[in-house]
């Protein structure tokens, strides 16, 4: 994620595009990849993508939102810190389906939140741990769940990432329609150290100077599975190296497969 305090430091560079960074990291606590920045309108309908509205008034940002995951009929699959954040404030309902931010698809409300006993969130120097959450809700819904991978591909597989955050690494700029980007899995030794490991995957744009940004967080990264359907494998958690603008990558997301068994186990608990 980015952190309040990691983008204060950025704010030093500028004040303009420090108070917008500040207000936006508040807003969408979201992960390393912009709404996708220089990414591309989708191409191919996700009706398991899902958007989670929220805002964060005392920082000003009143028009934010995370990514999500549909995994189950009734339950989305988010980043932590998309639920539990500083100032943060859930409108308290889910979009699915579409691919427009503000209209569309499927709206349910949320009827509650589990977040990774784990969770840690990240300081700006250091990265999100066990960033990973799940919204339940109110009632199910019909378009078709994505399939979660049974484990991630090697360094250099192929993957995509969706999302809906800011498409500019200095200003609040909110794509009408969802933005993809191509991108693949990286090695350990492509993020900081002490960032990417078993339950977090590094990720590296396929496109020069793009990845995902504020807003984007709690997004899915897929990769081809059997068929050639799309497999969930990770969720945007936040930059792979301190004080990197969101262009410059790499991305950090959260392992989906390593959290298989704390998924099933939960949803199965709240049936």
């Amino acid at each position: 994620m980015f952190s309040l305090r990691s983008v204060r430091r950025r704010a030093a560079r500028t004040t303009a595009v420090g108070a917008l960074a500040v207000a936006t990291c508040a807003t969408l606590m979201t992960g390393s990849a912009g709404a996708i920045v220089n990414g591309t309108d989708s191409t191919e309908r996700y009706p398991f993508m899902a958007t989670i509205p929220e805002s964060a008034p005392k920082h000003g940002v009143h028009d934010g939102n995370c990514g999500a995951s549909l995994i189950d009929p009734r339950w989305v699959l988010t980043a932590a810190h998309c639920v539990r954040g500083d100032g943060l404030e859930l409108e308290g309902t889910v979009r699915i389906g579409s691919a427009h931010r503000k209209s569309g698809g499927t709206v349910r409300a949320i009827e509650r939140t589990v977040v990774h006993p784990g969770f840690v969130s990240g300081d700006g120097t250091s990265a999100n741990k066990h960033d990973i959450a799940l919204v339940r809700l109110d009632r199910p819904v019909t378009e078709k769940p994505v399939r979660i991978a049974e484990r991630a591909g090697r360094p250099g597989t192929p993957t995509r990432i969706l999302g809906f955050g800011t498409t500019s690494d200095t200003e609040l700029t909110w794509p009408a329609r969802m933005q993809q980007l191509d991108t693949r899995r990286g090695a350990v030794g492509e993020c900081a150290p002490g960032y990417a490991d078993r339950t977090r995957l590094c990720t590296i744009s396929r496109v020069p100077r793009a990845m995902a940004c504020f807003g984007d967080s709690g997004g899915p990264q897929l990769q081809k599975g059997r068929g050639g359907r799309w497999e969930l494998v990770g969720v945007t958690s936040g930059p792979g190296a301190p004080d990197v603008a969101c262009s410059a990558g790499p991305g950090l997301y959260a392992n989906v497969p390593a959290y298989a068994d704390w998924i099933r186990t939960t949803i199965k608990r709240s049936r």
